[in-house]
C-alpha cells in the first residue's frame, strides 16, 4: 500500500521525523532502512534504540496516531495505479492489499484514497503475528487467495517487503519509491506503475511457475 498504491511513504517518514525530533535525535539517511517500509513496531523500537530511555509502546502509539492523522488529511494515488487497478478489474484478475500498516491506517486509506477499488481483501501489520519482512503476511495472503504464492505476483516498492514477498515464494514486480531494493532473481523492476499491464503480471506468473 504505502509507497506503491498510495504516496504515503513520505507522510510516515514526516511522522517519524517528527517523533524523532520530539526524543531529540534528528532523522537522517542512516535511519532509512529502519523507517521506509517498517511496520510501526519497528520503527518505535528503532527510535527507542538511537534515543534511549523513551517507551516503546508509547512511541508506537505516538506514530500510529501522528501517521493516521496525515492519512486522512489526503494522500494520493501513485502514478499509473488507479488504471493498472481498473485493468484488472476489467479482465477479472483478483488482487489483495498486503500491508504492513496498521489496521486503522489501512481501513482510512482503503475508504479514503482508494475507496470503490475492489481488493479481494486486506492484510494489514494486525492480522498475522509477523509482518513484513517475514514471509507470513504474503504467505497468508496466498492462502486466503486459494493459491499457492509462486502461482501470486507480488508488487512492491521497499526493501522489506520484496524480501517478505519472495521468502513466501512469490514473484516479485519491485517499483522502487524512497529507498533502493536490491536485485534478485525473483524480482523484475519497474520505474512506475505505469509502465505495468495485466499482461506484464501474468508474464511474471508464467515464469516463476
Amino acid at each position: 500500500m504505502d509507497g506503491t498504491l498510495v504516496d504515503t511513504e513520505v507522510l510516515w517518514w514526516q511522522t517519524t521525523e517528527e517523533v524523532a525530533d520530539r526524543l531529540g535525535h534528528r532523522l537522517g539517511p542512516a535511519d532509512a532502512p529502519e523507517v521506509v517500509g517498517r511496520a510501526v513496531a519497528d520503527t518505535a523500537a528503532h527510535l527507542v534504540r538511537v534515543t534511549g530511555g523513551a517507551d516503546a509502546e508509547a512511541v508506537a502509539d505516538e506514530l500510529t496516531g501522528g501517521f493516521f492523522g496525515r492519512v486522512a488529511a489526503g494522500a494520493p494515488v501513485r502514478p499509473g495505479a488507479q488504471r493498472l487497478l481498473t485493468a484488472l478489474e476489467a479482465q477479472g484478475v483478483p488482487f489483495a492489499l498486503v500491508s504492513a500498516s496498521p489496521r486503522v491506517v489501512v481501513d482510512q486509506v482503503v475508504g479514503g484514497a482508494l475507496a470503490h477499488v475492489p481488493f479481494a481483501f486486506t492484510l494489514s501489520a494486525d492480522d498475522t503475528v509477523r509482518t513484513k519482512p517475514h514471509p507470513e503476511p504474503y504467505r497468508a495472503a496466498a492462502e486466503l487467495l486459494g493459491l499457492e504464492p509462486g502461482e501470486c505476483v507480488a508488487v512492491e516498492d521497499s526493501p522489506d517487503g520484496a524480501a517478505s514477498a519472495e521468502a513466501a515464494g512469490c514473484p516479485v514486480l519491485v517499483v522502487p519509491s524512497m529507498l533502493d531494493v536490491p536485485r534478485s532473481a525473483a524480482r523484475t523492476f519497474a520505474s512506475s506503475l505505469e509502465e505495468v499491464t495485466p499482461e506484464l503480471l501474468r508474464g511474471l506468473r508464467r515464469t516463476a511457475r
